[in-house]
């Protein structure tokens, strides 16, 4: 065989098995769940998100990145293995107020920027996984180990996730936060557990005197609002019956004094006799002119009231004598 055979077998082999290349490189294919970007000479040209077969130039000259669209999860702070759950040691944290606690979160997070998740970052992961890191021990660093064992839990979560997102916008490595979900926060020990759930119990059963107060309180106020209501009612008609008594006086202070200004003496006699009647109304008044007679009064009426007695007792004596006979 010449020469120019060989070069000419060889040439034909190559050919095809670049042929063979560009068939089998210039087709890809996308899931519902995946996105992909174009990548030209290593430059990042468009990004792919619709389903199914796609046609592309043939390797080296094109090649295809493929991301998921779906939501991950970024577990921090803890690995589950077999339905257990082992805590690592970035769970410690320090509380604003010194207290240590361990805690752990998940992350839910998705590509949104495909090309800048490729090329802004080496391990955008890695960026995600610090930033998280950085964002729970800064929220925890500044609140209350109260806050974070019971009621604060959902303002944390709240400031983890803004705090994480700004980072990431800052970072700029394509990714968007979606939710960030504490899973637990507890203390380091179970001395301390037991420690802090004492107090908290006692704390709760302080806010229920207090509410059992306060119920206690209202109800007293509300009687003694009651109460008070009906002294003032009571006292606006004392004070209008009052009013109209004291009117009723005037009127007839007036009209007496109307009639005295016309008859002093007569006027000052009848006001004198009314008075007496008031002042002694049993008694029977004798009103006599003084003519210098020894006698100035003669008590007739009781004679007059001891003699029908005496009648009575004289005619009871002659029946006692008459049945004797």
């Amino acid at each position: 065989m010449s020469l120019k055979r060989v070069y000419a077998a060889a040439g034909i082999l190559i050919a095809g098995i670049l042929l063979v290349v560009s068939l089998f490189t210039s087709w890809y294919t996308l899931d519902e769940s995946d996105q992909a970007v174009i990548l030209t000479f290593g430059r990042a040209g468009e990004t792919v998100t619709d389903p199914g077969l796609h046609f592309k130039l043939p390797w080296p000259v094109q090649r295809v990145e493929k991301l998921a669209r779906e939501t991950k999860s970024l577990q921090f702070g803890f690995k589950e293995s077999d339905g257990k759950k082992e805590l690592s040691d970035e769970t410690k944290m320090i509380t604003g107020d010194e207290n240590i606690v361990l805690a752990d979160l998940v992350v839910q997070w998705k590509i949104t920027d495909p090309k800048k998740y490729l090329f802004n970052a080496d391990n955008p992961e890695e960026v995600l996984y610090d930033a998280t890191s950085a964002s729970l021990r800064s929220i925890i660093g500044s609140s209350k180990i109260d806050d974070a064992l019971t009621s604060g839990k959902a303002e944390i979560e709240g400031n983890v996730r803004d705090l994480l997102t700004s980072l990431m916008e800052k970072y700029d490595v394509g990714i968007s936060i979606l939710a960030v979900k504490l899973k637990d926060v507890e203390l380091p020990n179970k001395e301390v557990r037991s420690a802090f759930t004492a107090v908290t119990d006692a704390r709760e059963t302080m806010n229920t005197k207090i509410n059992e107060a306060r119920k206690y309180q209202n109800q007293k106020m509300n009687e003694a609002e009651g109460e008070k209501a009906a002294i003032m009612s009571k006292a606006k008609g004392e004070k209008a019956a009052r009013l109209e008594t004291a009117r009723g006086d005037i009127a007839v202070f007036n009209k007496l004094y109307k009639e005295y200004k016309s008859s002093p003496e007569v006027t000052r006699e009848r006001l004198t006799i009314e008075t007496l009647e008031q002042v002694l109304p049993e008694t029977e008044i004798y009103i006599m002119n003084d003519d210098g007679n020894t006698l100035k009064y003669f008590p007739i009426r009781p004679m007059e009231k001891e003699e029908p007695q005496q009648a009575e007792k004289t005619e009871g004596d002659e029946q006692h004598g008459q049945k004797n006979n």
